[in-house]
């Protein structure tokens, strides 16, 4: 008998709710993008939407078009209102473990994966440019469970101790105060032989954009036509979507100091080896240690086939 995912924890916190999962009615060819964060969602959003709209002609913005379906800011009925009169191919996002969502085999699960330590360098950009506004919202919003989102620290070394030691969640060891980055990817990892669950790394897409992208086209078998394809890769280019950020940036990054400009950062790998110290690396291995299997944590830093 075919092993499927199970759902096992409920999440909870100050971003999302894992529950309102409960309340969604899915369609035949649904898609789901997942990362635990900063490891490419927006880019992979964007890249659906031009595959689904090859003109570029879109009904809504992409991150409308895709909501956070676990996210508490948007009402729930918002959401689900919203995603119900859709009438094109719907694609939903989620930041939750695959232990965390409930598994349909007609849905089409598109992950995203990106090195532990780029993830987090994109993560502090992503934490002190967020607007104090923003900050309260979360923490103030009716219904968050747990502790509040605290401000971020002024040193980047007091965040990468705190972000790989401590976990949010009582089975998570890692990812303080968001969630787990290393248990979201071994999440999903471990059910990468199912034909509906596509693992894609981001440091493949940026290597070789259009080979991913026809990649991701072929594994949602979304027919695009040839001559369609130099204008889709150009409009998902990062150049591109910078230059167009309000379009693709949550909420057209009105909750980020800077606005688009600051979600939207830089979009590159390796800015980590000039800021965290051997020590730190120690901390670093020590977490992928408790969190990953060999063959992941192999495939979470140096990408290639699945």
């Amino acid at each position: 008998m075919l092993n499927l995912p199970q759902r096992t924890h409920i999440y909870q916190n100050h971003h999302f709710d894992s529950t309102r999962w409960d309340y969604f009615e899915s369609r035949a060819d649904d898609i789901v993008i997942g990362t635990s964060y900063k490891a490419g969602t927006t880019w992979t959003q964007a890249i659906v939407a031009h595959l689904l709209f090859p003109d570029g002609n879109f009904p809504a913005p992409p991150t409308v078009m895709s909501p956070w379906l676990d996210m508490r800011i948007i009402p729930l009925e918002v959401v689900l209102n919203n995603l119900k009169t859709q009438q094109h191919r719907r694609f939903i996002k989620t930041h939750l473990p695959l232990d965390g969502v409930p598994y349909n085999e007609k849905t089409k699960y598109l992950y995203i994966a990106r090195d532990t330590r780029d993830v987090f360098m994109s993560l502090w950009n992503h934490y002190t440019g967020m607007k104090e506004e923003m900050l309260m919202l979360l923490n103030m919003l009716p219904g968050r469970m747990g502790d509040e989102l605290p401000p971020p620290p002024d040193d980047i070394h007091t965040f990468w101790r705190n972000w790989i030691t401590r976990g949010s969640f009582a089975w998570e060891a890692d990812g303080w105060p968001y969630w787990s980055h290393l248990s979201n990817v071994q999440s999903w990892w471990n059910f990468r032989h199912l034909s509906n669950i596509q693992l894609f790394h981001y440091s493949d897409m940026l290597a070789d954009t259009e080979r991913e992208v026809r990649r991701i086209a072929a594994f949602l078998e979304i027919d695009v036509a040839e001559q369609a394809w130099d204008g889709i890769i150009k409009a998902i280019s990062f150049k591109e979507m910078k230059r167009q950020g309000e379009l693709y940036a949550p909420g057209g990054g009105q909750f980020w100091k800077g606005g688009a400009e600051t979600f939207m950062h830089k979009g590159t790998n390796n800015r980590w080896r000039d800021v965290l110290s051997d020590d730190e690396l120690a901390l670093y291995d020590a977490a992928c240690a408790r969190a990953l299997t060999p063959d992941c944590r192999e495939w979470l830093e140096n990408g290639g086939a699945v």
